[in-house]
């Protein structure tokens, strides 16, 4: 997977309004068995015992993130823990948007980011997130020329727009390949947010995807966002400021969760265009 960068602003905002609809359960990529589990995994998170730990590196570990073996009650896992706290030209790479983006995923009901807790590290703050096993990125999983299976080429393609919808709302440019996560049943995890939350005017002003999008394919065209499931939808509608503050507080400034709220309203407004122009099923399901 490879994006093109459009160059320019473009949609407007709109007024939003939160309800909890059982619908979406449907789209989620974990299952609904290990959703119920994320409080405990979260626990296990922050007070597990660090067993052992490596630093990743390499083209796709530039973060130089830590993997760490983690152990409480009987149960092992590993995490990966971050603490790049970094801005340079007003663009920000820091572990709290980790953690930011995996509450909003929370509150949209999606399910596809990994149960991801604050958590110390020789006494330095950093985001753990839970590593997730049985898993390939999109780039090992698709290396070879293998392709979605037919059978699961629809459901693919519904997540992808999914995917697209989520990293327009939380401002993230730098979703590829390797920050994809497939399932052996091709189910899509995403992970590695800390450069999300854009707040120069370019990155809160327009969307990352969708007709107006900033990212293009190689032939200038744009990368659909819809049909997007209706509880979705509904929840991006109710989607405003105190709400996303009350959900990520501390982890996000003023500016980004301003902007979240920004594209909230961009989206849902493309939506309804798109209902409008060519039909309701065009736009949502």
């Amino acid at each position: 997977m490879s994006f093109t960068r459009r160059r320019g602003p473009a949609g407007t905002a709109a007024v939003l309004a939160f309800v909890l609809l059982p619908g979406l359960k449907a789209a989620s990529q974990f299952l609904p068995a290990e959703t119920a589990e994320g409080a405990v995994w979260e626990e296990f998170l922050k007070s597990a015992r660090i067993a052992g730990e490596e630093q990743l590196g390499g083209p796709d570990a530039t973060t130089r993130p830590w993997k760490l073996s983690l152990e409480k009650g009987g149960r092992s896992r590993f995490g990966l823990w971050k603490d790049v706290d970094v801005s340079e030209g007003g663009l920000v790479d820091a572990w709290r948007h980790e953690i930011a983006a995996y509450r909003l995923d929370r509150l949209l009901g999606l399910d596809m980011v990994p149960p991801t807790v604050e958590r110390r590290r020789g006494g330095v703050k950093g985001s753990l997130q839970l590593w997730i096993d049985e898993t390939a990125n999109l780039k090992k999983k698709t290396g070879d020329g293998t392709a979605v299976p037919a059978a699961k080429s629809d459901a693919w393609n519904r997540r992808a727009f999914i995917q697209r919808a989520f990293d327009s709302l939380i401002g993230n440019e730098d979703r590829n390949a390797n920050n994809i996560l497939v399932t052996e049943d091709w189910r899509m995890l995403l992970i590695d947010h800390s450069r999300a939350f854009r707040t120069p005017r370019a990155a809160a002003d327009s969307l990352i995807f969708g007709e107006n999008g900033a990212f293009r394919t190689s032939d200038g065209g744009f990368y659909p966002l819809s049909p997007l499931p209706r509880a979705l939808v509904e929840r991006l509608g109710s989607l405003d400021a105190p709400k996303i503050r009350e959900a990520v507080r501390p982890y996000l400034t003023r500016s980004e969760i301003e902007a979240v709220a920004l594209r909230a309203g961009m989206i849902l407004k493309e939506i309804q265009d798109i209902a409008r122009r060519s039909g309701e099923a065009a736009a949502i399901y």
